[in-house]
């Protein structure tokens, strides 16, 4: 099996790094990759699930990890 990574980026997308494919709920592909999809975390994109950059107009994903 691949490695497959995900990354949280700061006040952005979740990056998805590897082979992966993203499916709907009936599972239907939506993305395919074999190296890194931008998954939307803000709720805001135009395309989701996927990220087309709109949290720059002033998304704030900071991360607070439990103590």
């Amino acid at each position: 099996m691949a490695d497959v990574t995900v990354q949280v980026l700061n006040n952005g997308p979740l990056l998805v790094k590897g082979t992966c494919a993203v499916t709907d709920h009936v599972g239907n592909t939506v993305a395919d990759s074999d190296s890194v999809v931008a998954l939307c975390r803000c709720g805001m994109s135009s395309s989701k699930p996927m990220c087309d950059g709109t949290h720059n107009t002033g998304f704030d994903g900071t991360l607070n990890p439990p103590s």
